[in-house]
């Protein structure tokens, strides 16, 4: 990392967890990330997060502590931010200062390279989990050739990893698509919103939203960008203007204007509102409660925690069907599975409208199916980890 480690005297440290993103940046890999930091230090202690530095954000009262380099904004993906550790001398100085057991990267690139190289300069395993579907963020602004080659530099370093994850089964196709060929394992995401929910939190969420009793309410959350579809959706909804619905927009995105504008064409603004980007896990949960049917049928995720989040609060999700992200989904048993078409999505959505029980009891199928608390999951996890560490002949993580 820049400094030469036998100089200084190192402060033990159990697990680095490394993203380029990290709240109050919120998506799912962030909220992953969040998740195993504060589990992992509930059951372990010695955890740091490495991260790009968020101007503003506020570190000082998490059970863990935040490594955050210097870093400078994604252009036209507000509010991303990047940078390179090893040109912040305060944050080279932090880190040379820690001897970890085990590192985790949650990403291939900047800070998943600091993850890199600091797993092999102290000698100890780097665990790699496959989140995204890399190629068709650059797809959309980079010609073919240079996409191909960031496509081989991302398998060249899950090949370098120890430990490859992915967070469900169907996306070892993805992986094996971009050319990865060694040992790959899943290993489940969980949710922060697993709880024994009575009725009148779900009756309370609805009257704070103003929500008619009449109104079928739907909702998307998550980046507001073309590649997760939110063109079938407006387009769906606007074919039913005879129906009594409300829809929520929760996030940001590139897009975002260019869904409003949409909206507003389509005569929806009546029923359709952006709520823009939320970070109060208790103001969000709030929507899912609120929410009939949860509205998802993005072509470009692996596997969205927005989908189990949804499933906690009993709100089932409409998905496309052959979509990476649908495969953890059974049509009407514990969600829906449309074609990738408005008319179809119209008529799906209608035949749902009309039959409210069957939308509930599938929803209720499906907090039970496919949710799985972060503390359950990142258990597993660092089981995982002593059991890497074991074959390397390491010394193990300790639980408190």
């Amino acid at each position: 990392m820049g400094i030469p480690s036998f100089t200084l005297k190192k402060e033990e440290a159990n697990v680095g967890l490394f993203n380029d993103c990290f709240p109050p940046v919120m998506d799912g890999v962030a909220v992953c990330v969040e998740n195993y930091a504060k589990w992992m230090q509930k059951m372990a202690g010695g955890v740091k997060v490495i991260t790009p530095n968020v101007p503003g954000a506020d570190y000082g009262k998490l059970d863990y502590q935040v490594l955050d380099y210097f870093s400078i904004p994604v252009p036209k993906r507000h509010p991303y931010v990047t940078g390179i550790a090893e040109i912040d001398p305060m944050f080279l100085a932090r880190i040379a200062k820690l001897r970890f057991k085990i590192v985790h990267a949650h990403c291939p690139f900047a800070t998943g390279m600091a993850a890199q190289r600091l797993a092999k300069l102290q000698g100890i395993p780097l665990v790699a989990t496959f989140h995204s579907k890399y190629r068709d963020d650059f797809a959309r602004v980079l010609p073919k050739p240079i996409v191909d080659g960031i496509i081989r530099y991302i398998i060249d370093f899950y090949e370098s990893a120890d430990l490859v994850w992915v967070p469900q089964e169907s996306v070892i196709d993805v992986i094996r698509e971009y050319g990865y060929k060694g040992n790959v394992e899943v290993m489940d995401n969980g949710s922060d919103l697993v709880a024994d929910y009575p009725e009148k939190y779900f009756v309370d969420a609805r009257n704070a939203l103003g929500i008619k009793p009449e109104e079928f309410v739907m909702l998307f959350v998550g980046q507001h960008i073309w590649e997760k579809n939110p063109r079938l959706v407006i387009e769906a909804l606007a074919r039913m203007p005879d129906v009594p619905f409300r829809m929520f927009f929760v996030g940001t995105g590139y897009a975002a204007e260019e869904m409003k504008q949409l909206v507003t064409e389509k005569g929806l603004d009546s029923k359709v509102t952006f709520v823009g980007m939320l970070t109060d896990r208790d103001e969000i949960t709030r929507y899912y409660a609120a929410s009939d049917l949860f509205l998802f049928p993005s072509l470009y995720d692996n596997a969205p925690l927005v989908v189990r989040e949804a499933a906690a609060l009993h709100s089932p999700s409409v998905m496309a069907e052959g979509s990476t992200a649908a495969t953890i989904l059974t049509d009407n048993v514990n969600g829906f599975l449309v074609p990738n078409d408005p008319e179809a999505m119209e008529a799906k959505l209608r035949e749902l409208v009309a039959d409210p029980e069957r939308v509930h009891r599938v929803g209720v199928q499906a907090s039970k199916s496919i949710v799985r608390s972060w503390e359950d999951c990142v258990g597993e996890a660092l089981d995982r980890y002593n059991m890497l560490l074991r074959i390397r002949n390491l010394p193990t993580i300790e639980r408190i």
